[in-house]
């Protein structure tokens, strides 16, 4: 089920936001709920990757070559 919510965002961004949704052929709500979503995930993937590289740092992952997977999935065969 969708929730509403509302928005108040600067004149100024909200004619550009309706500039871009115009020239990608979206409305405006699809436009901004495109783009949340698209914030959203980035800063996922980026949260993820931050912590990686943490453990890379702190040494607290392993990493493997190509060479030792494929050979761990017997593929080098």
């Amino acid at each position: 089920m969708n929730e509403r919510v509302l928005l108040e965002i600067p004149e100024e961004m909200q004619r550009l936001a309706l500039k871009y949704a115009t020239e990608a052929g979206m409305s405006l709500n699809a436009y901004i709920l495109e783009t949340l979503e698209q914030r959203l995930e980035d800063t996922y993937f980026l949260k993820r990757a931050e912590a990686v590289m943490e453990a890379r740092e702190l040494g607290d992952d392993k990493t493997y070559t190509l060479e030792e997977v494929v050979s761990s999935l017997g593929l080098d065969a």
